[in-house]
């Protein structure tokens, strides 16, 4: 792409935030967006990359000194990227959260909501997947919901965002611009990779299980899980492609033997938390993102397989649902979290994602309760039960 091809349009009223641990990522003002499709960006020379670097080469000759780039990647990377360099970021320490800030009505009155598909159409497409495991190659696919909230007015984000926040204290708060105005935001606790010189990370998530009120139940809830052949198996599945598509760019890589638990404000899930050395310190977080997208904990094993069969079931495009949503800067460092928990703000309308690995041993009636769990957090955000 030339550079006399690239409208750089400062906006300095859309802004990025990304939390990672105790810190926020803030960035403000697009100066230059990014669309071109990451089908192939885990080659550094391919077209992907090469935007994206030649982006942030024009930021630091601007002055910039460690541009980064922000954004988010669609769960297809045939379809066109999110993703802009900022004119400003900073990091910060995240703020105490503060429920007390939050008001009781922080939303406009609810006019109406409606699922797709709804919970007869999820359980049909639950019960296809599973004949279709009996006569292919596929061994899990991931089946999502779309929940359309339509108030009374325009939604406040800044207000929802707050909310979200004081609800969850952990995992990846995200907020991104879209380019049609509306906003991607979200609170994701699955990290697909993180980067800093030679180290990574990725800590997978797959099989997960209803948070309960009760102390001893919540416990036996989650012991109940981690011995769940069904979803030990899910998990297995995720861990070892992650494990494969790695290790040929390794010189060291640590996978547990057994998962263990991660606790969400509604879930428990089964997660893996793998780590390594590089060969090739130059290979950058978002080669490694590309290498990795998308995994079998939102798509499905065997991938490509698995796409297809959602393609096929699936009655709506996801677009930047179980994408991945992150940053990277201009040393290739940076992090990508996988795009659940989230919704999409436009105006007065908020729609939220949530989906299911499915395998054979699933259960229709079970996975519809697993999606309807997911959305809670979006919805309880949004001051509405699950």
């Amino acid at each position: 792409m030339r550079h006399e091809d690239v409208a750089i349009q400062p906006d300095p009223k859309r802004k990025f935030l990304f939390t990672s641990g105790g810190n926020e990522l803030h960035a403000d003002g697009i100066r230059e967006r990014i669309a071109v499709p990451a089908r192939s960006g885990k080659t550094s020379g391919d077209l992907f990359q090469a935007t994206v670097g030649a982006a942030l080469e024009r930021a630091r000759n601007a002055g910039q000194e460690n541009p980064i780039v922000v954004g988010a990647i669609p769960f297809d990377l045939g379809e066109v990227s999110c993703l802009y360099v900022p004119e400003r970021h900073e990091w910060r320490t995240c703020k105490e959260p503060n429920g007390g800030a939050v008001t009781k009505r922080i939303m406009p009155e609810l006019l109406a909501q409606r699922s797709y598909p709804d919970e007869a159409g999820f359980k049909r497409a639950v019960q296809h997947a599973i004949v279709n495991f009996q006569h292919s190659d596929v061994r899990k696919a991931v089946l999502s919901v779309i929940r359309e909230l339509q108030f009374a007015e325009p939604v406040d984000v800044e207000r929802l965002m707050t909310s979200l926040r004081a609800q969850n204290t952990d995992g990846y708060q995200f907020q991104v611009p879209l380019p049609d105005g509306s906003e991607l935001i979200g609170v994701s606790p699955e990290l697909l990779i993180r980067k800093n010189g030679r180290s990574f990370t990725s800590n997978p998530l797959a099989g997960s299980t209803r948070r309960l009120p009760e102390l001893a139940a919540d416990r036996d809830a989650g012991t109940e899980l981690l011995r769940s052949e069904k979803d030990r198996y899910e998990h297995r599945l995720v861990v070892e492609d992650i494990h494969r598509l790695l290790q040929p760019y390794c010189s060291q890589i640590d996978v547990p033997d057994q998962p263990s638990l991660l606790g969400t404000a509604a879930l428990w899930h089964l997660s893996t938390r793998i780590e390594g050395q590089l060969n090739d310190p130059s290979m950058t977080v978002l080669q490694l993102a590309c290498l990795l997208h998308p995994t079998p904990a939102v798509c499905g094993y065997p991938t490509e397989l698995a796409h297809r069969l959602i393609r096929f079931v699936e009655p709506f495009e996801r677009g930047l649902f179980t994408g991945i949503v992150g940053w990277c800067d201009a040393q290739g460092n940076g992090e990508w979290a996988i795009t659940i928990r989230c919704g999409i703000v436009e105006r007065d309308v908020v729609r939220l994602f949530a989906g299911a690995g499915i395998v054979e041993a699933s259960q229709p009636d079970c996975e519809w309760a697993e999606v309807q769990t997911k959305l809670g957090t979006m919805l309880k955000a949004c001051g509405l039960a699950a």
